[in-house]
């Protein structure tokens, strides 16, 4: 799954994504949200949130709603629903001549292959979407893109992170990843140690047992190769999915004489991993993805947490308000969630920001809803001609291009320092100066170019042979 899941996880990194989408020519300047023309959202509850019906472009949230990592789930909902009531307020989206609003429906998963494969055809011959929108899970993702193949409806991969959904055996023309990719988070985090960094040089590989961690291990073993290449991998495991006891692993970590762990897991596996190995006295930091779910991080603490480096999809260089508008959206977020969201996962630290993946799910959907406005049609077929080679800015300022022959996003991903709240100044420059009292999170944040990056292009797939890496 990629990164899966999970992805979840939310909270530092930096700046207010919300809402939608402009509708610009695509000639024009690259497309990016309109910050004039941001709605009033006081009146968003994710708990209460209720999806208009009837005569609607029709998004299904394909997730796990239910099962083990349901979590994932609230926060993809979240995430979408934000997105789409902002569109919803300026009056929905022109398609075919008529102004039609969002509407999102819950299709649960609960991280089970044959339960995907119902709730997606159910989703497509029953209640007739036009979007499937997913998911934790790169298994589970390519069941959705197998199926939007089948029936020629637009699948939108947010969160699954395995290079293998966009390769020749799996290509579709219908689906469009717009998340990071198990290679590039490799490979990004080689680069940080092996051309910024340049201090540990010991590395135990720790990762979940399926494609994504094993595709995510090889990138970043890739990566120090090219980037790195005094560095060591003095271990490496992978553990099954939902895993409760990490003592095993942790005892060789332990006599491995390792200076950092590497890991890609997701939540609950990257809470109980990280909370073992405190517990177990195993101090060292972890290079993650997705360790940086709020309320666990609280449970771990300042210390524990302090010196965890993060490579992160939603980030940006610096402060991370560098414009009035972006303060002001950031706080159309923050201060509904202090004031008005009661209901639980909603009131917890984990939506305390629209950052990190939450505000990336916001802008990668924000950006589905921006095509839809400038193709001026749900028709598949329009909707690929806009999207191929499309370029679109988040609010932050970070520029994703669509690459055409493969539909991967190219882009710049980031590295987030966990540093103690006194020093997170360093990036959350606004009142109280710091993302979370309570934890270690975001200080120093630097960018990873994405032309050290690039997303895998399979050679094989007819559609790539000849193509650009960089999409130009």
């Amino acid at each position: 799954m990629k990164r899966s899941v999970l992805a979840v996880v939310t909270a530092l990194a930096f700046v207010a994504s919300f809402a939608t989408t402009a509708v610009r020519a695509q000639s024009a300047a690259p497309a990016g949200y309109d910050f004039n023309g941001m709605p009033d959202m006081s009146d968003f509850d994710p708990a209460t949130w209720t999806s208009p019906t009837g005569d609607t472009i029709k998004v299904a949230i394909v997730a796990s709603f239910s099962g083990p990592a349901a979590l994932v789930g609230q926060v993809y909902w979240a995430s979408a629903a934000w997105a789409a009531h902002d569109i919803n307020k300026r009056g929905g989206i022109v398609v075919d001549g008529k102004k039609k609003l969002i509407e999102l429906i819950k299709a649960d998963h609960a991280s089970k292959p044959d339960q995907a494969k119902r709730v997606v055809e159910r989703m497509v011959l029953q209640e007739k979407v036009n979007f499937l929108w997913g998911t934790d899970g790169s298994n589970l993702q390519k069941i959705i893109n197998e199926t939007a193949n089948k029936y020629k409806v637009i699948a939108v991969n947010t969160a699954s992170l395995s290079d293998d959904l966009q390769d020749a055996t799996n290509f579709s023309r219908y689906a469009f990843q717009t998340s990071m990719s198990a290679d590039q988070l490799g490979r990004g985090l080689a680069w940080y140690y092996g051309q910024m960094r340049k201090k540990e040089r010991k590395f135990y590989i720790l990762d979940q047992d399926y494609s994504f961690g094993r595709l995510l291990a090889e990138g970043f073993k890739k990566g120090l190769k090219e980037y790195y290449p005094d560095a060591q991998i003095v271990g490496e495991d992978y553990h099954k999915l939902f895993l409760t006891d990490y003592a095993p692993y942790l005892e060789k970590v332990k006599a491995s004489g390792a200076e950092v762990v590497f890991t890609g897991d997701w939540i609950p596996d990257a809470a109980n991993l990280l909370k073992q190995a405190r517990q177990m006295g195993v101090k060292l930091p972890f290079a993650h993805v997705f360790m940086d779910e709020p309320n666990f991080l609280t449970e771990v603490g300042v210390e524990g947490t302090n010196g965890l480096v993060q490579i992160s999809q939603y980030g940006t260089v610096g402060d991370a308000f560098k414009t009035p508008e972006q303060i002001r959206y950031y706080k159309a977020w923050n201060d509904l969630w202090q004031t008005k969201w009661k209901t639980a996962p909603f009131n917890t630290p984990l939506f305390q920001h629209p950052a990190g993946n939450i505000g990336s799910y916001i802008e990668q959907t924000e950006w589905l809803f921006s095509v839809i406005a400038r193709a001026k049609s749900v028709d598949p077929e329009k909707i690929i001609k806009v999207w191929e080679n499309d370029s679109y800015r988040f609010t932050n300022g970070k520029m994703l291009k669509m690459r055409a022959c493969d539909h991967k996003a190219i882009q710049e991903l980031h590295i987030l320092e966990f540093v103690p709240p006194g020093e997170q100044k360093q990036s959350f420059n606004i009142r109280p100066y710091y993302w979370n009292a309570n934890y270690s999170a975001a200080g120093p944040i630097h960018a990873v170019p994405s032309k050290a990056i690039l997303p895998l292009m399979d050679t094989n797939l007819d559609r790539c042979k000849g193509a650009n890496p960089a999409g130009e």
